[in-house]
């Protein structure tokens, strides 16, 4: 490459750069498309519609029924955001809390009426019919399908014409689909029914097709579809074609089936739109933190890898910005959790130039030209990076399908995490430094030469780092007893895991939420005698929303008591009502669902790479040691597990696998050009001893990520940032004290072939 070609070459970069950072700061067009601010954000950040819905005709509705019913609604209120919150207010209500919308109306219309689906038969039993219909013209002079129910869906059901309803239904999905006759692609709706629904409607089936009829589908008081029966279904699997209707018709027949198909019939009881839990100060701070930690990354890049630091830094930057549009461009929403996760991202994205920049000193070591040493490090550190990230893919796919809710939030924000960083750092930084090369930047001192590192002894130690990672596993268990026997549960549990009492109150002044969180809330945890307090205003009015543990009576009594007293709120508008955890029982069941299938296929995943069981399970054995370590801290420093409690430890275990197979990659290389009188324990020790600084400083840069979370963040982040430092740490340990080490046991113990 000429230097006059280098030199364009990295003009128009920086021109990319400039380009795409505007649009991330500033968007494109008049709704500014692209940019940080036009990315959706959650009820923490932006507030949203909160929505209540009480059980229609049952005043005691089971726990079973309710706790279903919220998890179908969890399913569905998805499709407007992964952050959606659905729990259960009192007995026989259901909250709903979408963040990023502003029209409580809008969404109602949508959402519908749940639970209120049933199927008909176009005659009774005595041949009379149920519904008549069919085209009929509009006023506009449109061709539209318009029936009417005949009967009360009360005599309906008495005459046996409901063949099954809504709770038999157990899954329903708009598709595109060939038509076998036609060969043209159509839109359908395609049903899944239960045994029981299976059973009914294989019998309805058969009679409307012998008649020539059709199946009504009913819902909130109308009859909304009646497709002709072209075959006896009798496998439960039915598909609905949509004629001229087009796929968005198709979603909305889905959609209805689904909120139709609740165990519980319900009613909108109220909605508000809710203010930001957070508020400005929680964004202020975060993007101080973001700029603090992204400073110290950039610098300590350079002062630790010279040229190649700097050609990192670039190719961050350019990181930082796709993040941004893409996160726009997939409309991710956007939590105080997720801010965090994709700042900590910034910090381990530099891993692979760090993966590279010494196999590139270790080439420069052995005599070799820097334009040579270069190429064959970036080739060397190939199938390391390639494993790591792709194990942590595969996590992040599995979440996203199996997951739900905060989950399948965190895994999109993940994968592009994932895919961005892969991309800059074998693409990006590559063009960047040899472009710098090629400038004239040629000198070896520019990138720096590799010292031959002293071989340390790691395995001679192993018994001692076992022992000392049982005791503090042990230990978490132990104080978790404690904990257990002493407040009733093993960790600090937040509203999002346990519920507890949301009360509702007007103040006499309007108050910003940060006043009311500097000023009521400490009332508040004075009474509770527990920090976790979430706060929400509600749009247009003086009204708050207060979220606290469990109050018993007198607690209630006293809550009202001092809010009179301190703040002249009028006791008899306080309002208290128990509500359910955010993050219900069927959400944790997806997310352990999730992680053991993500951990099963990372294991067979690196089972395949690297030829031998062995390595995997020393892999999934360091990922379970962290995760309990981890959970030991949560219960030794009684740190509040909440929403991000999950976000927390699914980084965790991405950043374990991660900093486990770059080790083992170390190893099996050294395996395949091992030395003729080396035995397997100096050779892993020399493995271990030749990633020491990726492990150090790939730990140090995202250290300072975090750092700067917990220096700058507002509580909430805090209480994200401290359990990811022990979590840091605690990944930097195993991988460099224990993994190997575990390797090495698996290898001489447990297989007599095995070299010793």
């Amino acid at each position: 490459m000429k230097k006059s070609r280098a030199v364009i070459k990295l003009i128009v970069y920086a021109l990319i750069l400039g380009l795409l950072g505007y649009t991330a700061v500033f968007g494109v067009g008049a709704d500014r498309s692209g940019s940080a601010s036009s990315i959706k954000l959650g009820l923490d950040l932006a507030g949203g519609v909160s929505i209540t819905y009480q059980v229609v005709g049952d005043e005691n509705p089971s726990a079973e029924d309710m706790n279903d019913t919220i998890y179908k609604l969890q399913q569905r209120v998805q499709n407007y955001s992964t952050e959606a919150q659905v729990y259960q207010e009192g007995a026989d209500r259901i909250n709903i809390e979408i963040p990023g919308v502003t029209d409580a109306n809008a969404i109602l219309e949508e959402l519908g009426k749940p639970g209120s689906l049933y199927f008909i038969s176009q005659t009774d039993s005595e041949g009379n019919q149920n519904y008549t219909g069919g085209l009929t013209i509009d006023a506009d002079g449109n061709l539209v399908t318009q029936y009417a129910l005949n009967k009360t869906i009360d005599e309906l059901l008495a005459d046996g014409s409901v063949i099954i309803t809504g709770t038999e239904v157990v899954d329903a999905q708009a598709r595109a689909q060939q038509d076998q006759q036609m060969g043209n692609v159509e839109n359908v709706v395609t049903l899944t029914l239960n045994d029981t629904g299976a059973a009914a409607f294989a019998e309805a089936t058969e009679k409307a097709y012998n008649s020539g009829e059709s199946i009504a589908i009913y819902y909130d008081d109308a009859i909304v579809s009646a497709p002709n029966v072209n075959a006896v279904i009798t496998d439960g699997n039915a598909v609905i074609t949509m004629g001229q209707g087009g796929a968005e018709e198709a979603q909305q027949l889905a959609s209805t089936i689904r909120i139709g198909g609740l165990k519980l019939e319900l009613e909108e009881l109220r909605s508000n739109v809710v203010g930001a839990q957070l508020g400005s100060e929680a964004i202020r701070t975060s993007l101080i933190a973001a700029a603090v930690g992204f400073a110290l990354v950039v610098v300590f890049m350079i002062a630790a890898y010279y040229i190649a630091g700097f050609a990192a830094s670039l190719a961050l930057c350019l990181y930082a910005e796709l993040m941004v549009i893409l996160l726009y461009a997939f409309e991710a929403t956007l939590t105080l959790p997720g801010i965090a996760g994709i700042i900590l991202s910034v910090g381990m994205a530099v891993d692979a130039n760090v993966i590279i920049f010494a196999r590139i000193r270790e080439e420069l070591a052995t005599g070799k030209t820097v334009q040579s040493s270069i190429k064959i490090g970036f080739n060397k550190a190939l199938s390391a990076i390639l494993d790591g990230n792709i194990t942590t893919l595969i996590a992040a796919v599995v979440l996203y399908f199996m997951g739900s809710g905060t989950i399948r939030g965190f895994s999109i924000t993940l994968m592009l995490g994932i895919i961005i960083s892969m991309f800059t750092a074998l693409f990006v930084t590559k063009f960047l430094i040899n472009a710098l090369y090629a400038a004239g930047i040629q000198s070896e001192k520019a990138y720096g030469v590799g010292k031959e590192r002293k071989t340390i002894n790691f395995l001679s130690k192993k018994t001692l780092f076992f022992g000392l990672s049982a005791a503090v596993i042990v230990i978490g268990f132990v104080v978790m007893g404690i904990n257990k026997a002493q407040t009733g549960m093993p960790l600090n549990y937040s509203l999002d895991f346990v519920g507890g009492t949301s009360t509702t109150m007007t103040l006499n002044e309007d108050m910003s939420i940060e006043d009311i969180d500097a000023q009521i809330v400490p009332y508040i945890e004075e009474i509770t005698g527990d920090a976790n307090v979430q706060t929400t205003k509600v749009a247009g009015s003086n009204q708050v929303i207060i979220k606290t543990r469990t109050l018993n009576v007198e607690e209630r009594e006293k809550f009202a008591d001092t809010m009179a007293e301190n703040f002249g709120v009028d006791k008899n508008s306080i309002t208290a009502e128990t509500i359910s955890a955010t993050i219900s029982s069927e959400m944790q069941a997806d997310a352990v669902k999730a992680i053991i299938v993500s951990t099963i296929l990372m294991l067979l995943y690196i089972w395949f790479r690297f030829k031998d069981i062995r390595f995997g399970a020393s892999s999934v054995l360091a990922l379970v040691h962290d995760v309990l370590v981890v959970l030991a801290f949560y219960a030794v420093a009684k740190v509040s597990v909440g929403n991000t409690f999950i976000a927390c430890m699914l980084t965790i275990v991405g950043y374990s696998i991660n900093a486990t197979i770059v080790i083992f990659d170390r190893i099996r290389e050294n395996l395949r050009d091992r030395r003729g009188s080396e035995d397997l324990q100096e050779l892993v020790n020399r493995s271990i001893s030749q990633t020491l600084s990726r492990s150090i400083f790939t730990s140090l840069t995202t250290f300072f990520m975090v750092a700067a979370l917990e220096v700058f963040g507002v509580s909430p982040i805090r209480e994200f940032a401290l359990p990811l430092i022990a979590g840091i740490i605690c990944g930097t340990y195993s991988s460099i004290c224990l993994t190997g080490a575990m390797w090495f046991v698996f290898r001489t113990k447990f297989v007599k072939k095995a070299a010793k």
